[in-house]
């Protein structure tokens, strides 16, 4: 039984023993008379509506507090209840939002380490696989090679299929390292990074296409990275998971400052599926910069990843 409730029929059983000591016969007629009866029954229906409502309002901002406490979330930051009501209700309330504005201040001091650290560690992935893998497999290559033109034929011709499929295997090492470490986002910068990614995942059964707007503002290293990312994050569910044909790219300025970007696919959508370690990630790398996801059904089908990039401290167009 909520509290609401308890301390409402407790004071009605006060108020109904209230009422059944004035039917005695000190204060009302004997027999009581249908008038009085009426009189004493409307002034504790009145009694226990006005209690009814005042208990209402009294308990409302625990309410309030409730249903943020249910649905508080760290990745969606920013919403808190109205400190109202008595004061200690407000004081419990002013607590629990002082306590969410540490929780979300620590939220993302850590998953800016964890980040931090995560790409360290994909960029010396990615550096072992192109210099230690790579080079090795390539010696491979070039061994089978000269193997098979000393062989003879139906030997070299095993062998040169064996090259083929170690140079298949050595190219994709090399994608999953420019996936591990985009080098160029470092060297050519954000337009030229989202036009590679475009190119990587465009295959015969999926297309995908880049449509960034010509001009931005001078983001810093860490927003086009969190930009680059969640594009591949996205990118990479709707070729994986929709059952997409399209996916399209879109990067461009809005009017008040910022940037948005916006990944559209025309898949199956993402219906009430649970969300994930990935758009969980997407989610907590927006924090970083400040900025906000969405993720939403798509017009038509399908489902839209929107980015919305505050504007940075300085800049200009790039």
């Amino acid at each position: 039984m909520s509290l609401y409730w308890r301390i409402f029929l407790l004071n009605g059983a006060v108020l109904v023993g209230a009422a059944v000591l004035l039917l005695g016969p000190v204060t009302v007629s004997t027999p009581v008379l249908l008038g009085e009866a009426l009189v004493l029954g409307v002034g504790l229906a009145a009694m226990l509506v006005a209690n009814a409502l005042l208990l209402r309002v009294g308990l409302a901002p625990l309410q309030r507090l409730s249903r943020a406490m249910n649905s508080a979330d760290l990745l969606r930051p920013g919403s808190r209840p109205a400190v109202t009501g008595p004061s200690e209700v407000s004081t419990l309330i002013t607590t629990f939002n002082t306590m969410l504005d540490r929780l979300e201040a620590e939220r993302a001091a850590t998953s800016a380490r964890v980040l931090s650290a995560q790409e360290a560690e994909r960029q010396r992935i990615a550096r072992e696989l192109h210099d230690e893998v790579g080079q090795t497999l390539t010696a491979v290559v070039l061994q089978l090679g000269r193997s098979a033109e000393q062989a003879p034929a139906p030997l070299g011709e095993d062998l040169r299929q064996v090259q083929e499929t170690t140079r298949v295997g050595l190219d994709e090492i090399r994608r999953i390292a420019r996936r591990l470490r985009p080098g160029v986002l470092e060297e050519l910068g954000l337009h030229s990074a989202l036009r590679a990614l475009a190119g990587e995942f465009t295959s015969p059964g999926l297309t995908v296409a880049d449509h960034s707007g010509p001009t931005l503002p001078a983001f810093d290293h860490e927003t086009e990275l969190v930009l680059y990312r969640v594009a591949q994050e996205a990118v990479t569910n709707a070729a994986r998971h929709s059952g997409a044909d399209r996916v399209e790219l879109h990067l461009d300025p809005l009017p008040g400052g910022g940037a948005v970007l916006l990944v559209r696919d025309d898949g199956k959508g993402i219906g009430e599926v649970a969300e994930g370690a990935g758009i969980r990630g997407m989610r907590e790398r927006a924090l970083l910069i400040g900025a906000s996801l969405t993720i939403a059904p798509a017009r038509g089908g399908g489902t839209d990843v929107r980015l919305e990039v505050p504007e940075p401290a300085a800049g200009g167009p790039r």
